[in-house]
């Protein structure tokens, strides 16, 4: 959930607003936001937001903050249309604005900030790195980005230009940091053509399914080319894959992407006549590939069939991954992954390409983001090797000074999760949330006490099955008792009876089922 702030002679400039996905932490919830509170209690010096691309975790929270930040939003074409449909869907388009910039190397100017877009290669249309120039120094903000001679999508910025920014002075380089522990560059995305090509047409006469991340634009030109190569019909299943078709069509991409069939043509053609493109390859459960392997969905796969993962597991989804591959295997059907054919590439650089930019670039600093802690360090120690003079390793909410002075971390500020729950962003360690987690853990035993202190206890979420009943009658009894003790002004006192019969239920609990359960009490009439 990316959100970079850069401050300059009091005032700011943001690069990115995203957002992650709901963990096991967090019970019932799927969107997790970064608190903006900083940044918000100086919105009136916040000049703008800027994207360099449109995945998820760098523009997924927009549609929650951007109209109360009251900043404009600027980005490419491609990355602009996705973030104005986002806005749509939420009923904001009029409350932000959203200023395109049209070219290459498009320019815009912040107060202090002059900022300049660099198309880098990245598994998305129009990913850029940004120059932010200031009167302290030039900063390069790297976005996510490869190397690749053959992008198939797009024309990254050159060697040689990359080359020209350095000879010119680069302050800070601030940089991805996600695939730093890969000793070998990511590789091309022409050499996926081929490598999914030769996969493709390994499997003549069987039905393959190849599942890759919607937003690899040049992954779909890819897949597209394969199926006509191969004499097969394309058909689509995911709503995401036909929005992003038809946003990549509308801004100049996938211009002789073949036509699609729909699902009931699919199904009715020969198995080796058709490949299916379908959304899913991190194993969500409402997504068509889980649903192809559950046997609820139009499209099926049998015994024989081929399902090409032509993407990589992204870290935590390997549970959910494995059960729906299990689900496939089950029933005969092939998979064939990154690891055992070249189907894909990352799209964020291996050390080698990390090299490459610190000696085009020779930056005096380096910043390195975009990825776990073990991924930050380790690129602060790369860095270090290759003749960095400082590097500088931050966590959330810390504050880093590049210039004047010497850099480093000079301060930090409050930093945390908001979540979005049902209809409502809230802290993620807010009441609601820890209650809930408790739940999970423990389950929840409530007390009702009528207008006489008879009690009436219920057990949610206990194991207890075959001993429910037996449970119920001692918990009742426990709680009988634990009344019957309170003498004088405590018998009539409200929160001594509660207290009295909270313990008594839940040690109840604990002692026929070993968990430590919630408890409600209840007066009824009181």
């Amino acid at each position: 959930m990316n959100v970079n702030l850069y401050g300059c002679d009091g005032k700011w400039m943001m690069v990115d607003l995203g957002m992650t996905f709901g963990a096991n932490e967090y019970p019932g919830t799927e969107l997790v936001f970064a608190d903006l509170d900083f940044i918000e209690e100086r919105a009136d010096d916040l000049l703008g937001i800027v994207l360099t691309h449109a995945h998820e975790d760098h523009i997924g929270a927009v549609p929650y903050f951007a109209a109360d930040l009251g900043v404009p939003l600027y980005a490419t074409p491609f990355t602009a249309e996705l973030v104005r449909r986002k806005l749509e869907e939420a009923g904001i388009a009029g409350e932000v604005e959203v200023r395109i910039i049209e070219e290459d190397h498009g320019e815009i100017q912040l107060g202090p900030f002059s900022v300049t877009y660099l198309p880098l290669a990245h598994s998305i249309a129009e990913g850029n790195a940004l120059q932010i120039d200031t009167p302290y120094g030039r900063v390069f903000h790297t976005g996510d980005w490869k190397l690749d001679e053959d992008p198939i999508i797009g024309e990254p910025t050159t060697e040689e230009e990359l080359r020209e920014i350095g000879d010119e002075g680069v302050l800070a380089l601030v940089c991805d940091s996600t695939n730093v522990f890969n000793p070998e560059a990511s590789g091309s995305e022409g050499a996926v053509y081929q490598g999914l090509l030769e996969e493709v047409k390994k499997w003549d006469g069987r039905r393959v399914l190849v599942t890759t991340f919607a937003s690899n634009v040049a992954r779909l030109q890819t897949l597209g080319e394969v199926a006509k190569e191969t004499g097969r019909e394309l058909c689509v299943a995911g709503r995401s894959l036909d929005r992003m078709i038809e946003v990549a069509q509308a801004n100049g991409y996938l211009a002789d992407f073949p036509g699609v069939i729909d699902w009931d043509t699919a199904m009715g053609l020969p198995r080796g006549k058709v490949m299916i493109v379908a959304t899913g390859g991190q194993g969500e459960p409402r997504a068509a590939l889980s649903r192809i392997a559950e046997e609820n969905h139009p499209l099926a796969l049998t015994k024989g069939d081929v399902v090409l993962f032509s993407s990589r597991n992204i870290p935590g989804n390997e549970i959910s991954i494995g059960k729906v591959q299990n689900r496939l295997s089950e029933r005969g059907i092939v998979m064939v992954t990154d690891r055992q054919s070249m189907i894909h590439v990352s799209g964020h650089p291996g050390r080698p390409e990390l090299a490459a930019l610190y000696e085009w670039l020779r930056p005096d600093v380096l910043v390195p983001v975009h990825g776990e802690i073990r991924h930050m360090q380790e690129q602060a120690r790369f860095g270090s090797s290759e003749g960095i003079e400082h590097t500088i390793f931050q966590s959330n909410g810390d504050i880093v000074r590049l210039a004047p002075g010497k850099p480093g971390r000079i301060a930090q500020v409050e930093t945390g999760r908001l979540i979005l729950d049902g209809d409502i962003i809230v802290p993620a360690n807010g009441d609601s949330i820890v209650m809930r987690r408790r739940l999970a853990h423990n389950g929840l035993v409530i007390v009702v006490l009528d207008a006489k202190g008879n009690p009436r206890v219920e057990g949610i979420g206990l194991p207890l099955d075959e001993d429910y009943s037996d449970f119920v009658d001692e918990a009742q009894n426990d709680v009988v008792k634990a009344l019957s003790r309170l003498k004088g002004k405590a018998a009539n006192d409200r929160e001594a009876v509660v207290e009295a019969a909270r313990l008594a239920a839940r040690r109840a609990a604990t002692r026929w089922s070993g968990k430590k359960p919630q408890v409600k009490v209840m007066l009824a009439g009181k």
